[in-house]
């Protein structure tokens, strides 16, 4: 007779049925992104798998938890290296897993709502300088033209379109043709949230779009980046156009896909732009979080100025 597993324990059921309720909730009813689910449903599995370790049993529930035991876990993934954000991330998944406990009459109250955010590296993002975009664009651009083939132009139209907007990587993704207005120069954009904002499109860019279009196969798919197959232009497919044309600019290894869309900042601040208007292109929700950008600028100008004033401090 083959024996039979015994019952999961009741409590670790319930734990279950109310982290897969917060999952279908965010997912249908916030209409978060499958990848923030994704996150959500990691982030949040780490949590229980920690917290039956740290009881020491898998019989308690999500009601039970303290404040100490998610400081705890806090400073157990800070003791296994993991970065600020990446904690800090963590620990949101927390926060709107009790939010929603609460909002479903779960609970009365959270035990995350004191525990404070790691504070976060403030590192400064790498972008090219305004000479190395230039240098890489008009190269790319002579060279697509030159050559002709759709995949030459596909790649000279993404880096003009990731640098004259700005855009995130899931955005160029997203974007459909419908979107892009190359007659009056400019392009809906979707951002996080599924939010929509508007953002001009310069002359070089919609040149590019315009010979890739012209060249592009046609297929099903209402996107502006196809592959050759017709279908929407995957993200790793882009990422890895992107990445092989920066390869070739100094300093290569250390810039990304996002680094177009610091240089796109770096360059309008550069040039005069107020900070609100960078902020409402760049689709943020918040001026700090474009304020990285004038750090960028100001380190480059104090630069600037102690290598070429006289009395900035550099070498005669």
């Amino acid at each position: 007779m083959t024996p039979t597993a015994a019952p999961a324990d009741p409590r670790a059921r319930a734990r279950d049925e109310w982290l897969e309720d917060f999952l279908r909730y965010a997912s249908a009813e916030r209409r978060l992104s499958v990848h923030t689910v994704a996150a959500y449903r990691r982030d949040l599995a780490q949590f229980d798998a920690f917290l039956c370790a740290y009881e020491g049993t898998n019989d308690w529930g999500w009601a039970d938890v303290h404040r100490v035991s998610i400081r705890s876990f806090l400073g157990d993934l800070q003791l296994r290296g993991l970065k600020r954000s990446s904690i800090g991330r963590k620990l949101a998944a927390v926060r709107a897993f009790y939010a929603f406990l609460q909002r479903t009459d779960r609970m009365t109250a959270s035990p995350a709502r004191l525990v404070r955010t790691p504070r976060r590296e403030r590192t400064l993002p790498s972008f090219l300088s305004e000479e190395q975009a230039r240098d890489l664009l008009d190269s790319t651009g002579e060279a697509a033209r030159r050559d002709g083939s759709v995949l030459a132009l596909r790649r000279w139209a993404l880096l003009e379109l990731l640098y004259s907007c700005g855009l995130r990587l899931a955005e160029a993704h997203a974007l459909n043709v419908i979107d892009v207005d190359r007659g009056i120069g400019q392009l809906r954009a979707r951002g996080k949230g599924g939010k929509q904002r508007v953002v001009p499109l310069g002359r070089p860019a919609a040149e590019a779009i315009e010979l890739y279009l012209a060249a592009r196969p046609t297929g099903e798919s209402d996107a502006v980046f196809h592959s050759l197959r017709g279908t929407r232009l995957s993200r790793r497919q882009i990422q890895r156009d992107i990445t092989a044309q920066l390869a070739g600019v100094a300093d290569g290894d250390r810039l990304t896909t996002h680094s177009l869309r610091h240089s796109f900042a770096t360059h309008l601040l550069d040039r005069g732009a107020d900070l609100v208007s960078v902020k409402e292109m760049l689709g943020h929700a918040s001026l700090s979080t474009t304020r990285i950008y004038t750090h960028t600028s100001v380190d480059r100008l104090k630069r600037v100025h102690s290598r070429a004033h006289p009395r900035g401090g550099g070498e005669g």
